[in-house]
């Protein structure tokens, strides 16, 4: 697991400027977003960070593993609820997504150095109204947990309350 200490960065908002998508999807009781602006105004509203999952829904073996071992449990869905705003950024190779989702999840991608799959990132977001740039607060990251079979909810759980720590 990967944590820094917290960092406001600045990151272009290209993709704030565009139209929300308002784009969902509900799976075992969560919701994940593909909008950046509408999970901004959530994050914001509820005073929660946002939970950045990128994943290659399509071709990524250890982002399913990760699906079924870790988010498809009833402690992480438990936990999700009460601590995250979950956003899906998606790169996948079958299907293809509107041009503007792929743009904001390439900028959030290069944004983050994310070079594999699955990759989480959990941070704050803040719009500086001046200058048109959003201060990302990066609290850390995550990725497949290493434990032996069948702990991986119960590890995963334990470095993400770390990650939150660093709020």
């Amino acid at each position: 697991m990967l944590v820094f200490s917290r960092t406001i960065l600045a990151f272009a908002s290209l993709f704030i400027l565009t139209p929300a998508l308002h784009a969902q999807h509900v799976k075992n009781g969560l919701t994940w977003y593909t909008d950046i602006n509408q999970v901004y105004e959530l994050s914001k509203k509820t005073e929660k960070p946002v939970f950045a999952f990128f994943t290659g829904s399509d071709w990524c073996g250890w982002c399913h593993r990760l699906e079924a071992n870790v988010f498809d449990k009833p402690g992480f869905q438990s936990w999700a609820k009460k601590n995250v705003i979950l956003l899906e950024l998606d790169f996948p190779r079958y299907k293809q997504l509107p041009d503007t989702v792929m743009r904001q999840n390439a900028e959030l991608q290069q944004f983050f150095k994310v070079q594999g799959y699955p990759t989480v990132w959990v941070f704050f977001m803040e719009k500086d109204a001046a200058n048109h740039k959003i201060n990302i607060s990066a609290l850390g990251s995550l990725s497949y947990p290493q434990s032996e079979p069948g702990k991986e909810e119960a590890t995963f759980l334990a470095n993400a309350n770390a990650v939150l720590k660093n709020k």
